[in-house]
């Protein structure tokens, strides 16, 4: 009698093909910056990855960047959750060119990294990728940041991404 998985069924298994390893959330806010964080995380995983491009939002202090010349009114709570959705989208699109397999997300929250926190911790992902502008130590302590806050409160790995010069 024969094992249910013969070495050569493990090849074709779902689990255990190259480059299907747990899902990575893109924290994106529309920026240079993640979009790099994008390009850069594509060249150092392997493609197929299962992705989610998530944009935290909260009403007036939106916390992302529109695309192209889009307008919204930032007190209005549907116009900016709509706008988060076009930059999550935008950022998918990023992925999914750059060989990820990836869907997009939106999650009102404040602090922003609180959102992205939850997000992966209820999906379960693997990796949370996120892009970093470069702040001078004070700048960067006095402003706050984002990535800071993901790395220190992560349940997993993440991959933090610096601007380009």
């Amino acid at each position: 009698m024969s094992s249910p998985h013969t070495d050569a069924d493990a090849a074709v298994l779902p689990s255990a093909r190259a480059g299907h390893t747990g899902l990575v959330l893109f924290a994106y806010d529309g920026s240079d910056v993640a979009g790099h964080a994008i390009q850069f995380a594509a060249t150092q995983l392997p493609p197929g990855r299962e992705a989610l491009v998530l944009c935290a939002w909260q009403p007036a202090d939106v916390g992302f960047t529109p695309v192209g010349s889009q307008h919204f009114d930032a007190n209005s709570a549907a116009e900016v959750e709509k706008a988060a959705a076009d930059i999550a989208a935008h950022g998918a699109h990023l992925a999914n060119t750059a060989g990820f397999r990836a869907q997009s997300a939106t999650v009102q929250a404040a602090p922003t990294w609180k959102g992205i926190i939850a997000t992966a911790t209820e999906r379960r992902a693997d990796l949370i990728v996120v892009g970093a502008h470069r702040h001078s130590r004070l700048a960067g302590h006095l402003l706050g940041s984002v990535a800071t806050s993901v790395v220190a409160h992560a349940p997993g790995a993440v991959l933090v991404v610096h601007q380009r010069d």
